[in-house]
Parts: structure tokens; sequence; C-alpha cells
């Protein structure tokens, strides 16, 4: 069972809204930061938003003002809301949480497959 599943990705216009939503599988527990990151194609990763377990938030300059991101502690999920998109958002989007798994004796990296956003006319 993979340790974070994404869900909401799809096509929208330019100037339209997506909401994206994880979910934490049973595989990891004790979740300290989780975040948001995207790939474009031939481009890096990069960080589009995070919070911690006590709901300081940070995100990537290029989304400021324009994405939100929350989690449910008690259920481990994080959404990301993401209004007035750009053909610069299009990207698959990667749900990342900091975490400890059944068998593993330290805190790790855990991601989602992704889930594809494209924003186009």
């Amino acid at each position: 069972q993979a340790p974070l599943v994404e869900s909401g990705g799809g096509v929208v216009q330019p100037g339209g809204s997506l909401r994206l939503s994880c979910a934490a599988s049973g595989t990891i527990f004790s979740i300290t930061h989780m975040a948001w990151y995207r790939q474009a194609p031939r481009k890096q990763r990069e960080l589009v938003a995070l919070i911690t377990s006590g709901g300081k938030t940070m995100y990537g300059d290029s989304v400021k003002g324009r994405f939100t991101i929350s989690r449910d502690n008690a259920k481990n999920t994080v959404d990301l809301r993401m209004n007035s998109l750009k053909p610069e958002d299009t990207a698959v989007y990667y749900c990342n949480a900091a975490a400890f798994a059944v068998g593993v004796d330290h805190e790790d990296d855990y991601w989602g497959q992704g889930t594809e956003v494209t924003v186009s006319p």
C-alpha cells in the first residue's frame, strides 16, 4: 500500500481553481511536516507548499497568494487549494510527508505517486 495517496488533479482553464487532497495510509505515523511538490516536464521537482504539525505554513514564491495548504492532523490528510491557476502551474503534483513507518526506527520522507494538473485554454 502506498504511504500517501493523492487525488483531485485534472485539466482546468487559466484563472480556474483546483483542490488536491492527500491521505496517509496506515503504513506511516507520527507525521511531522506534510507538503506538496511539483515537477513540470524537463524541470526539477520544486516545493509548492509545506505545513508543519503545528500549522505553520510556507510557500514557493511562484504560488504565494494563490495557493493554500491545510491539513487535518486527526485524519492525516493534507489539501492544496489552488486558485488563479496559470499555464506554468502545469505539472505533476506530489504529496510528501516526514514520518515514521512500521519497522523503521527513524523518520524518513514518504511520497505519493503524483497527480497531474494541466492548466490550458
